[in-house]
């Protein structure tokens, strides 16, 4: 008995609200991050669900390509956390607007 695609498009859509909240109410650099991994896990659903039902590899190879992206992604986000918290000694985005040279 396989799933139906329509349980994995909810699925994704709730991660997706979810991560989109994050990022729209929250002013923790951290969880900026974490919401924006939550974007990309939501697309990844999406990929390697359509690509089940569509019978391919596709979806799941591009689904690979974008957690390779997240890697990176994250690599940089915790490097401009870390700058962050040395000049301000906090995460928080809201006091970066002074962050010059």
């Amino acid at each position: 008995m396989a799933i139906e695609s329509q349980y994995y498009l909810l699925l994704s859509a709730a991660i997706f609200c979810i991560g989109v909240y994050g990022i729209l109410t929250r002013t923790n650099a951290l969880m900026f991050l974490m919401s924006v991994e939550l974007l990309l896990n939501a697309a990844n659903i999406n990929l390697v669900a359509f690509s089940f039902y569509h019978g391919n590899l596709t979806g799941q190879v591009f689904s690979l390509f974008v957690m390779a992206l997240a890697a990176a992604e994250v690599a940089v986000g915790i490097g401009i956390i870390l700058v962050l918290y040395r000049n301000f000694e906090d995460v928080d985005v809201t006091k970066a607007a002074t962050m010059r040279w």
